[in-house]
């Protein structure tokens, strides 16, 4: 029985391999593989800044937010993503501008408008009739179904945020650790700052095609996460971090090729799997020593 069943294992192995060298050849898979790698890229370059900024869950609330731009680009009948692209962008911008302006707790200010946005894009979604095939992709994600308009966009998002970050590391670092040391020092917190929110909220409205609303934060943190249990080194983490973000992209999109698997799950389970070997290795070497 054991070999029967090793046999039909290595008989859906071939079938799947075969599947998915067939998938391989057509251009959507093709646009999908290069849109993984790049957003993978681009969610652990700014997923790094995210996580030690503690900024998770102001990108958790601008990818709950987005359903609002995304459900204004079905009713007028628009591809979503030049709805999604402007909302996020004024949410972001927004949200940070009432936390500077008022005495309330940051993420006292997410939950209030992230409520009010969050109970606009439910009551559009109750105005949209027929079919809802094109939400339904945007809300839990079809990277499959990213077109050469997208792939220009992750690109242009990705060259903005490495020139802006990369060319102003040192400022970035500082702004992380000490942020009244960097003010002392005579850096534009304001311009830094918005700057950021502006690329990160650019980053999860081209992230949410791949991997759905739902799951967009932990594209971005799950990276970044796993790269600083490797690394205290600033540069050490985040070449971890974009390279964890570009593999576990990639290797999702061909697991669910290859199986038939939904696209965005798939990319960050198989991160949630490698967050937990990795975490699991260091406190076993932890113990050892």
């Amino acid at each position: 029985m054991a070999l029967i069943y090793d046999f039909h294992l290595y008989q859906l192995a071939i079938a799947s391999s075969s599947d998915l060298i067939n998938l391989l050849q057509f251009p959507f898979m093709q646009r999908a593989i290069a849109g993984a790698i790049l957003m993978g890229i681009l969610g652990g370059l700014l997923g790094s800044f995210v996580t030690l900024r503690q900024l998770s869950f102001f990108s958790h609330a601008v990818g709950h937010a987005a359903l609002v731009g995304i459900a204004l680009g079905v009713l007028l009948q628009i591809n979503p993503t030049w709805t999604l692209l402007p909302f996020t962008l004024a949410f972001g911008v927004i949200v940070l501008y009432l936390i500077d302006q008022t005495d309330l707790a940051s993420d006292s200010v997410l939950s209030i408008v992230l409520s009010g946005a969050l109970a606009i894009g439910v009551m559009l979604t109750s105005l949209i009739k027929g079919y809802r095939g094109n939400l339904m992709s945007v809300l839990f994600g079809d990277i499959l179904a990213i077109d050469a308009t997208d792939l220009v966009l992750t690109i242009l998002i990705l060259l903005a945020s490495s020139i802006f970050l990369l060319s102003t590391l040192r400022q970035q670092i500082l702004l992380t650790l000490n942020l009244d040391v960097a003010k002392v020092q005579g850096i534009s917190v304001q311009l830094y700052r918005y700057g950021f929110v502006v690329l990160l909220a650019l980053a999860v409205a081209v992230a949410i095609k791949a991997v759905g609303i739902l799951l967009v934060n932990a594209f971005l943190v799950i990276p970044a996460s796993t790269a600083k249990l490797m690394s205290h080194h600033f540069s050490t983490f985040l070449v971890l971090s974009t390279t964890f973000g570009a593999t576990s992209s990639l290797a999702g999109i061909l697991v669910s090729g290859a199986f038939n698997l939904a696209s965005g799950p798939s990319i960050v389970l198989l991160q949630f799997i490698l967050f937990i070997a990795v975490f699991t290795l260091i406190k076993l070497r932890g113990k050892a020593a």
